[in-house]
């Protein structure tokens, strides 16, 4: 029988699920982040899923792993660039799936960039992803950063996703009405957004997208930040 998960809002793309057998923090951007409901040093987790290596998804990965003895796990590229900077990493590859003790975690698709700062410029760091995360029975779909695209009708037909995590904040993802469609695609049993607000180029109204996705016959939640939701 399936045990509940918790999953926690921290704000921007970050997510805290808490399982049975571990703590799994998604795209930690903490520090910096003027929505933040925890402080980097006060997380705690054994798992964190890098979708990609802007500043406000890759933030504190590599101070949390270090700190806390985490595993970074990311696409080949970003996992092995905090792997030099010290943090215990997996690297995998999109499409690629892989079993761990609390479950297991599948790389999927996004249409987005994945960069850093470096001393001549932008360095590109390998390809953004989403997760498939299943634990306990439960399935949780994090898209990351991404555009509208038709993988997302795949994964609703070939898996029965419990909550769908989506960006909805438009300018650098989908929109709410893009990710409206996307939420119909994916069937999850309840949707999520994510990435709004934040910041001023990324500011949207999220009842707009629960509105729209609500008319494809869409169960939305919009979480407040620092909130936890449990899938049962």
């Amino acid at each position: 029988m399936a045990r509940d998960l918790a999953v926690r809002y921290l704000g921007h793309s970050c997510f805290l699920v808490t399982t049975p057998k571990a703590k799994i923090l998604i795209d930690p951007f903490l520090t910096g982040n003027p929505m933040a409901a925890a402080k980097a040093e006060d997380v705690e987790c054994d798992i964190i899923l890098v979708s990609h290596a802007h500043i406000d998804h890759y933030g504190d990965a590599v101070a949390i792993a270090k700190r806390t003895g985490a595993m970074i796990i990311a696409s080949y590229e970003v996992a092995l660039h905090a792997g030099a900077q010290g943090a215990k990493v997996h690297p995998m590859g999109c499409g690629g799936g892989r079993d761990f003790s609390f479950g297991r975690v599948q790389l999927t698709i996004a249409h987005h960039t994945s960069s850093v700062d470096g001393p001549s410029g932008v360095v590109s760091v390998g390809s953004p992803v989403g997760f498939l995360i299943q634990a306990e029975g439960k399935t949780i779909y994090f898209a990351g950063d991404t555009a509208l695209t038709m993988e997302m009708e795949l994964l609703g037909k070939r898996n029965q996703i419990d909550l769908a995590l989506l960006p909805i904040g438009d300018n650098f993802t989908m929109g709410p009405i893009d990710a409206a469609e996307a939420a119909r695609m994916l069937q999850a049993k309840l949707t999520v957004p994510m990435h709004y607000n934040t910041f001023e180029m990324i500011q949207i109204d999220p009842q707009v997208f629960v509105k729209e996705a609500g008319r494809h016959g869409c169960k939305v939640k919009v979480m407040p930040v620092g909130s936890t939701v449990e899938i049962e």
